[in-house]
């Protein structure tokens, strides 16, 4: 596939793209408002500004660092920030107030992305992780603006399926970029396989170690109050399909768990509801954390809150991160590892290889094949507390000696402006 191709396909989904939108928005109505945005409409910016993009929350967290450092290195710029997801933007907004501007990223066809880059006349484009779109880094290419592809990752199966179905299409796209920093060598390794020129590409390490976690007082000392004096074990971020397998695997092992309060939460909020009804289903005790009044009793707790991850992480004795007990490949475990929590995984954790196997080589993780072993080592943990404080210090340990990232990337941004 090349670009024409690609745009042509394009313009022949955008009634699906536009009724994708409205359909989500049944679940979440944000997802209908602000939708000439996304076609490029947006206000006239004054001035020089600098675009970073951040696919949702995840990756608008990990950039702010880079964010706050992009701030203070150019004052005199107007920093702007795009999202994709409501929640990224809700974040965003709630994290920075009017120190930046948000706007929904633009549909990738070439109309509304020239009408975008015409809107705001950006001098650098930073793209975090694996945004890669075609007419978007062509129109930059075109305007003479300079594009970073920062934090990059790229697993050995994304290369196999580039290589397989847009071999082309990714190598004529990723050469127009004027530089990919990517999180690893392994990365940067299959960049290079997948045919970017070996001058574009550089090693700056992974900026979500550089991180400045802080955890909210109010909402960990309101978590600590429903947990009370019980242990509390995390299921972080977790996917359809990892809640059934978590609540019916806790059922065969609840009478080995007196005393212990499972926390789930769901990396989509519009899931929140079909969790709860799950649970009650199999008669389990659930409470919301956003009920006014939570049952104290409650073997579950479901965190149907925004913003509280590290509340969560915090105030729990054992972490299990989600996305890796289906084939959507893990999520970050870097945020528990900052607070030193002992962490958990299964077997699909490929966006997060290199992390994973450090962590697991350094003793500051385990990785568990399925919910019943996940629980055996849960069980053993909560007996063992010399085993959880190893893993616990392994893991902070960890997350201090990889930092560094943000000011390689500042230095790179510094000499493309």
């Amino acid at each position: 596939m090349n670009r024409t191709l690609y745009s042509v396909l394009s313009y022949l989904l955008l009634p699906v793209m536009l009724a994708r939108l409205w359909i989500k928005g049944f679940k979440n109505p944000d997802y209908r408002k602000r939708i000439g945005e996304r076609l490029g409409f947006i206000p006239k910016l004054s001035g020089a500004s600098i675009w970073l993009h951040c696919v949702s929350v995840g990756e608008f967290r990990a950039a702010i660092p880079l964010i706050d450092q992009l701030i203070q290195t150019y004052p005199k710029h107007q920093i702007m920030l795009t999202t994709t997801t409501p929640t990224g933007s809700a974040e965003v907004k709630k994290h920075y107030q009017k120190r930046l501007v948000h706007y929904y990223l633009p549909l990738d066809l070439s109309v509304f992305v020239k009408r975008f880059i015409k809107q705001s006349s950006p001098k650098l484009c930073i793209v975090m992780e694996t945004e890669i779109w075609p007419n978007l880094i062509h129109c930059l290419k075109q305007n003479h603006i300079p594009t970073m592809l920062v934090n990059a990752r790229l697993s050995e199966r994304s290369l196999k399926k580039y290589q397989k179905h847009a071999a082309k299409l990714s190598q004529s796209t990723l050469n127009k970029l004027s530089l990919i920093a990517t999180q690893n060598q392994n990365s940067l390794k299959r960049f290079a396989q997948l045919g970017v020129k070996t001058n574009k590409l550089v090693n700056a390490g992974n900026i979500k170690f550089d991180q400045s976690l802080v955890v909210d007082k109010q909402s960990f000392d309101a978590i600590k109050k429903i947990i009370g004096k019980r242990k509390a074990l995390v299921f972080a971020s977790t996917h359809k399909g990892e809640e059934e397998q978590i609540l019916s695997t806790y059922l065969d092992f609840k009478d080995k768990l007196n005393n212990v309060l499972l926390i789930i939460v769901p990396r989509h909020p519009e899931r929140f509801d079909s969790v709860y009804q799950m649970a009650k289903a199999k008669n389990i005790h659930i409470t919301r954390r956003s009920d006014e009044s939570i049952d104290p009793n409650a073997e579950v707790l479901l965190g149907d809150s925004m913003g509280e991850m590290m509340s969560y992480f915090k105030a729990s004795d054992l972490v299990f991160m989600g996305g890796s007990l289906i084939d959507h490949g893990g999520h970050n475990m870097l945020e528990p590892a900052s607070l030193g929590r002992p962490i958990l995984f299964a077997q699909h954790v490929f966006n997060f290889a290199e992390i994973a196997s450090e962590l697991t080589q350094n003793n500051a993780a385990i990785q568990v094949k399925d919910t019943h072993t996940l629980f055996e080592q849960l069980l053993d943990l909560l007996s063992n507390t010399k085993r959880q404080k190893q893993l616990s210090d392994n893991a902070k340990a960890y997350f201090l000696s990889k930092q560094g990232a943000v000011d390689r990337l500042i230095k790179e941004a510094q000499s493309l402006l």
